[in-house]
């Protein structure tokens, strides 16, 4: 039997008590541009020249530039005239602005929005509630009236969105084989991240993507090429609107923003519409049953408190959903990347 001696406390609580700090220090750098300056030079910078091209504190700068040397985001090299800096090939790929994979805009979502809810954690706990009335000063009745709060806010969190799908959507839509499903619709698809990822692994497919009327009109002018005719667009809310008939229908990242009641309404719409033989694809990260983790899956069930109305639920939760909707033949599928998927068939 170990005793309290075995652990090392000091190290442990540092390293919890810092994650704050290294959230920060990545924000800060990819909202400086300091990735993308580095990615365009021809060579390692120095801080002088970092601080002089980006307008900030050589002071500043060069203490920033450390720290992401020590999250491993940066490498340095050490010359006669000082230390230069370049980019890790971890933040290449995914902290500069131009990469396909980047999470530039997914981490910005973070900074100025998750991070400012997650400041009132304490009364999310207390209340039980999302906290946009403390963060920004607005109602939360209608949770994505406050989520799309502008239409610069709106397109910041569609940017993040598609990044996510860019490194976990082919990983879901390809938990099962949907190659019999031709005719999907993606509720709540917002930019059509995920809607690419399914007619690029199942081109004999057509996705439309089911969202709010400003929703469906920056995707169609932002994101999804006119000239792509197997996504198409049907504006409305899937709560008070009809839902068409379809072969499967997509809930990625959906289901966990609302309360069990809502949660069911919803599947129930949807097992009405749904084709004979047809089904419905949860996307979502799955809690383990035994309440042991995933750490990733316990720390979004957080983010829902202080940003929604749901919560993370276990596979065992969601079949029990699915199956008071009235669909069977549940299937669970752990991709061992962020998101997993669920597939229930009428």
């Amino acid at each position: 039997m170990s005793s309290t001696q075995d652990l090392d406390y000091p190290q442990i609580l540092f390293q919890y008590n810092n994650g704050f700090l290294v959230s920060k220090i990545m924000f800060t750098a990819c909202e400086l541009g300091v990735f993308d300056l580095l990615l365009e030079s021809e060579g390692p910078l120095s801080s002088d020249a970092i601080a002089e091209r980006l307008g900030t504190s050589a002071s500043g700068i060069e203490r920033l530039l450390d720290a992401c040397v020590g999250l491993k985001l940066l490498g340095v090299e050490m010359k006669s005239e000082g230390a230069f800096y370049r980019n890790t090939e971890l933040s290449n790929l995914y902290l500069t602005k131009s990469s396909p994979k980047s999470q530039y805009h997914n981490l910005m979502y973070y900074s100025k929005t998750i991070y400012l809810c997650w400041h009132y954690l304490t009364d999310a706990v207390r209340d039980g509630k999302n906290q946009y009335e403390r963060a920004f000063g607005i109602s939360s009745e209608d949770i994505f009236g406050a989520l799309y709060r502008s239409e610069e806010e709106m397109i910041k969190f569609m940017y993040g969105l598609n990044a996510i799908w860019s490194i976990c959507g082919r990983d879901v839509i390809a938990a099962f084989d949907l190659s019999a499903f031709t005719v999907i619709y993606d509720l709540g698809g917002c930019a059509g991240g995920l809607a690419q990822e399914c007619i690029s692994l199942y081109p004999n497919s057509t996705v439309t993507i089911y969202d709010l009327p400003k929703v469906v009109q920056v995707a169609k002018e932002r994101f999804v090429p006119p000239e792509e005719r197997r996504i198409t667009f049907h504006e409305g809310d899937f709560f008070k609107d009809p839902i068409p008939e379809a072969d499967l229908y997509i809930l990625a990242r959906t289901l966990h923003d609302w309360a069990e009641d809502k949660c069911m309404k919803l599947l129930a719409k949807i097992h009405k519409a749904c084709k004979p033989g047809g089904g419905v694809l949860l996307v979502e990260t799955l809690l383990n049953e035994d309440k042991t983790g995933p750490l990733e899956a316990q720390l979004f069930s957080l983010v829902m408190l202080v940003q929604t109305e749901g919560k993370e639920r276990t596979p065992s939760e969601y079949s029990k959903l699915l199956t008071a909707a009235g669909f069977r033949e549940i299937q669970v599928k752990k991709t061992g990347k962020l998101y997993d998927a669920i597939l229930g068939r009428k």
